[in-house]
């Protein structure tokens, strides 16, 4: 069989298989789309829309000015889950904005995975597509991995921010959504003007 006068070439499929944590982490970066690992699968969003990333540099900027000493904000880096064990598939995310201690960035700096037991606080702006993601799928992951604080920014009509804290074995509990001047006292104490971040 020929298409366009050449020959078809088969190439044998590899059925895909489930990945643990350390091979995700072992993939190279591709610049071009972002990726995650939902319980052994990887999974690709493709990089965001300028409006997202003006509110998450916009975000990350407010809380590094407001943050205490010892804490840093990282944007779009990868955080292990910690939902199982390490040789079975795992569960990597990359959050918008993540909220770390400066002697977690000390242990990662030669290689590692940041660890869900050691994020204050992750960050997810909603974007075109990830709606459904970012409230149901991501809010019972970051749950259930004991991250204790997360916060849901919706810019798709003006800016509103949900902020989620654990509420033990229940998950999250949502604060209602806030827009205009936002005061949080967890796990820090800042004030954000939403309508600045965009």
């Amino acid at each position: 069989m020929a298409i366009r006068g050449g020959p078809v070439t088969a190439l044998p499929l590899q059925r895909p298989r489930l990945l643990t944590v350390a091979e995700f982490a072992a993939l190279p970066e591709d610049p071009e789309a972002r990726y995650e690992l939902q319980e052994g699968h990887v999974v690709m969003s493709p990089r965001p829309r300028p409006k997202h990333q003006l509110c998450l540099r916009a975000l990350a900027s407010r809380l590094e000015e407001q943050l205490p000493a010892g804490v840093e904000v990282l944007p779009e880096v990868d955080i292990d889950l910690e939902l199982v064990s390490p040789p079975r598939p795992g569960f990597v995310r990359a959050p918008d904005l993540v909220v770390v201690s400066r002697e977690t960035l000390v242990r990662v700096e030669d290689g590692g995975l940041i660890r869900a037991s050691e994020v204050a606080l992750v960050v997810e702006i909603i974007s075109p597509g990830t709606h459904r993601t970012d409230t149901v799928i991501k809010h019972g992951e970051y749950a259930d991995a004991g991250i204790p604080h997360y916060w849901i920014i919706d810019i798709e009509h003006g800016v509103s921010l949900t902020a989620c804290h654990l509420a033990g074995e229940f998950g999250y509990l949502d604060a209602a959504a806030r827009t205009g001047t936002a005061t949080i006292d967890e796990p820090f104490s800042v004030r954000l003007d939403l309508d600045a971040l965009l």
